[in-house]
């Protein structure tokens, strides 16, 4: 019989690339659907490589089919939130209605795991600033609408078949691959610390900072930074829960403190070895003062175990892959 495979949608992304490479190490059979509008096929390091869309439901059940999938990891999505305000009906199709077609071919498919990719962005504005898995989720943009309603989709469609899941609601991600690999190369890229390191590089003349009069020790928004390798191996320890008859679940992933935006910037700079230009702006429609993850249940559930839990390498390994970026286009 031939052998199980996984499929990776987005897996030509940021953080689905960083996924692939953890599957492809352990030698897992690895399919990847991708349809480059933001990844970019050099970052696939392992398994084949199918360019397409994770809405069109024909290719995708022939994928499912030809393949052999027995779990999805889906990354596939648009995750730029000021974009969701501006253009909302851009985010509910192809973050929340593609994954209904999605979710239908797994199930007629006989799909056992499905690994979705979730955002902190689901529980908008919150009183104390951290948020647990229970905190009520009431999300402030399209973006995190999108990915909610994609949630409860899953869930239901666990309740009724046998398709078990775990969904991971990710804080903010950054940094880049320790072995310099791969990293983030996104085009235009809205993450603070990859924009801050494109200014240290000369990539960006300046790095703008929307909102000082928040109410935070410094004035400006406090995020709970996780490095992406660290979240990378989350959806491999979800796997292999899954793989031992783990109950389906939620799980945020975050390391349960957070960093003001003033204090990246200082990071940069002591790493850069010189300051960047800032300019102070106005803030941002949808973005709350502070969100910082409540993360104990995912290290229980899991027995996941971060290894990158620090701002001054998360802010190295971003600014080695600009540097890297300089020489070699992706």
């Amino acid at each position: 019989m031939k052998k199980k495979s996984i499929l990776v949608t987005g897996g030509a992304g940021y953080i689905g690339s960083h996924v692939v490479k953890l599957l492809g190490e352990r030698g897992e059979n690895v399919v990847i659907l991708d349809n480059l509008s933001t990844g970019f096929k050099s970052a696939v390091l392992y398994g084949t490589f199918i360019q397409g869309n994770t809405g069109d439901t024909e290719l995708v059940n022939r994928i499912l089919h030809e393949h052999n999938i027995d779990s999805v990891l889906h990354f596939a999505a648009h995750t730029i939130v000021p974009e969701s305000v501006e253009n909302p009906l851009k985010y509910y199709q192809n973050n929340t209605c593609s994954t209904r077609n999605l979710l239908e071919c797994c199930s007629k498919a006989g799909v056992k795991n499905f690994i979705f990719s979730s955002t902190a962005a689901v529980y908008g504005e919150l009183e104390t600033g951290f948020a647990s898995e229970e905190t009520p989720k009431a999300p402030i943009n399209p973006y995190g609408s999108s990915k909610l309603m994609s949630e409860q989709m899953i869930r239901d469609l666990s309740k009724a078949t046998p398709l078990k899941h775990v969904i991971l609601r990710y804080f903010n991600v950054a940094g880049s691959d320790p072995e310099g690999q791969i990293g983030q190369s996104t085009k235009n890229a809205t993450l603070l610390i990859k924009v801050a390191a494109e200014v240290a590089v000369g990539k960006r003349e300046k790095l703008l900072v929307f909102g000082t009069d928040y109410p935070t020790k410094d004035g400006t928004g406090i995020r709970d930074y996780i490095h992406v390798s660290d979240l990378a191996a989350a959806h491999i320890d979800a796997l292999d829960y899954l793989e031992n008859n783990g109950e389906s679940t939620t799980l945020n992933c975050g390391y349960g403190h957070g960093y003001s935006v003033k204090e990246v910037i200082d990071a940069i700079n002591k790493e850069n070895g010189s300051p960047i230009m800032v300019e102070e702006m106005p803030r941002r429609a949808g973005d709350p003062a502070e969100l910082v993850s409540i993360a104990k249940k995912v290290r229980q559930t899991l027995g996941w175990k971060p290894q990158y839990d620090d701002l001054n390498l998360i802010v190295k390994t971003s600014l080695d892959w600009e540097k890297k970026l300089l020489t070699n286009k992706p």
